[in-house]
């Protein structure tokens, strides 16, 4: 009998399993990944972005968020952090859903820093297509150094860890749940709490698992991995936020991500609980071509230099929001307690510092093991 099982060994499963063992007292804490290894999925497939809050002028509250979040992020986790690039925002003059002034009045409320970009870097932009360039501070994170840190804390604090495992059942049992697997454990596993931390799967148990009240919306993403060109090299740049793109250094590989608001979403879904072909199986039924080509077509409109970068290969990754966010861009937390299924959270998170988010909630959770 496990005080807490934890399902989804990815940042977020990893986080609030060593939070349960060493700020909430849980003496037997058990964490279950599907693949071979931790952080492998969508902490890892994703641009790597720690927000600063410049990516939401839509949603005051996902913005404000991501101002409390981010430092605090950088400072737990200062080894996997890379922040020697210069990052650019710029506004298009066209068809954007922000202009220059009412960013700057944004960034502004939020307390984000933001500067005039130099002739430089002005002059890596299409002035017919850019009303403004703006020097900004955010960073990006390397996934496998996170994997590192999951991998020793948890050793330290004494989580188990099950890896090649799948989850395909949580049943009501008379002292707790009852967590039945495929893969490397064959048996049930038993536990007063669980912890749902799948993200695309959250729904895709069966037993008397209810799914979650909050609808979800999946798409398959595709993130293009590039070497940028020599102009570009060390720059980090998004274009807002009507023909909305962004280039990132991704600092597990070397290279640059590139994703664009039209190309990066290959399809979309809305999530039906239970289904007999869940998001991780749609994606890998599906085709994976790679649209890289209109990427850098419509781009390079707005900055020529990317026409000289090099396409390396795509990552291809489920892409999971709440369904309610769609039209504001919002990315809060979804942390659900089910109230048919006693001791059973389910939490996903659109970001990688929401954590924090989840770890407030947690903070206000009353856990009984008696």
């Amino acid at each position: 009998m496990y005080d807490a099982i934890v399902i989804g060994g990815g940042f977020y499963g990893a986080a609030i399993a060593i939070y349960l063992k060493t700020r909430r007292g849980f003496a037997n804490v058990l964490l279950i990944e599907c693949e071979s290894d931790l952080l492998l999925r969508a902490s890892f497939n994703n641009q790597a972005r720690v927000h600063n809050g410049y990516h939401y002028p839509r949603s005051f509250t996902t913005a404000f968020r991501s101002r409390v979040n981010q430092p605090r992020f950088v400072q737990e986790h200062p080894q996997a952090i890379k922040r020697d690039f210069t990052n650019l925002y710029a506004i298009a003059r066209h068809n954007s859903k922000v202009t220059a002034r009412q960013f700057r009045r944004f960034c502004h409320e939020i307390g984000a820093r933001l500067e005039p970009a130099t002739e430089v870097h002005r002059k890596l932009f299409e002035t017919r297509l850019i009303e403004e360039v703006f020097l900004v501070e955010e960073c990006v994170f390397d996934a496998c150094k996170l994997a590192e840190w999951a991998r020793q804390e948890l050793d330290e604090c004494g989580v188990d860890v099950l890896l090649n495992t799948r989850v395909k059942s949580i049943k009501k049992a008379w002292n707790g749940l009852i967590v039945k697997c495929d893969g490397d454990a064959q048996e049930a596993l038993s536990g007063h709490y669980v912890f749902n931390c799948t993200y695309s799967g959250l729904n895709q148990f069966a037993g008397d698992f209810p799914g979650t009240q909050i609808k979800l919306k999946h798409e398959i993403a595709e993130m293009a991995l590039l070497q940028a060109p020599l102009d570009l090299a060390d720059l980090g740049v998004t274009v807002m936020d009507g023909p909305y793109f962004s280039m990132m250094p991704f600092p597990v590989r070397g290279l640059h991500t590139l994703s664009h608001v039209r190309y990066t979403p290959h399809s979309s879904w809305l999530d039906q609980a239970k289904a007999e072909a869940g998001p991780y199986q749609i994606l890998a039924d599906y085709h994976h071509e790679t649209r890289v080509d209109r990427m850098v077509r419509d781009v390079k409109r707005y900055m020529p230099a990317i026409a000289d970068a090099k396409y390396v290969e795509s990552l291809f990754e489920v892409k999971t929001i709440l369904l309610k966010n769609e039209g504001d861009d919002g990315r809060p937390i979804l942390f659900e307690r089910h109230a048919s299924l006693p001791n059973c959270y389910s939490i996903l998170g659109g970001k990688i510092d929401n954590i924090y988010d989840v770890l407030e909630k947690l903070d206000a959770e009353s856990f009984s093991l008696t």
